[in-house]
């Protein structure tokens, strides 16, 4: 059976399905992080009782969100052969009241919102922004985000 077990593990990760371990002293905020080979660290800023060692589980969120939609869309006008030489994403995340989201399907309590703007860098239409903004929003990390997402936790 274990056989088995490393098959799938290998195969998950052959896919970039990798394990990531986030480990940290209960005595603070800092945590180590371990994505297959690359390490990093996360915190939680000064003015929260953080150290500030690392960015925070919000700004990691963030990051895979923009690298996602620059991916995507760096890949999609690579294939469409369009002039595209640069994607930027700035990404911004804060509480509102629902109340105040008129597109929102929950109108009650406090929901979470991530802007981005994304400004192009090259000799684009404004039907091929258009269609990479489009495209941006599309990418596998944003669908998550706004798809249903089933979260299982156990203690081991």
């Amino acid at each position: 059976m274990s056989g088995v077990h490393q098959l799938s593990a290998k195969t998950a990760e052959e896919s970039g399905n990798r394990s990531v371990v986030v480990r940290g002293s209960a005595a603070g905020f800092a945590q180590e992080i371990l994505a297959g080979p690359h390490r990093m660290a996360a915190d939680e800023p000064l003015p929260v009782g953080g150290t500030d060692t690392g960015p925070s589980p919000y700004d990691f969120l963030l990051a895979a969100l923009g690298a996602c939609m620059s991916i995507t869309v760096g890949m999609y006008a690579r294939r469409k052969k369009w002039p595209l030489e640069e994607v930027t994403v700035n990404l911004r995340h804060s509480k509102i009241h629902a109340s105040d989201c008129a597109e929102c399907e929950t109108q009650e309590g406090i929901l979470d919102r991530i802007e981005c703007d994304i400004p192009f860098t090259g000799k684009l239409t404004t039907e091929q922004r258009s269609k990479l903004l489009e495209i941006a929003n599309k990418c596998p990390v944003h669908r998550t985000l706004t798809s249903e997402i089933e979260i299982r936790t156990r203690a081991v």
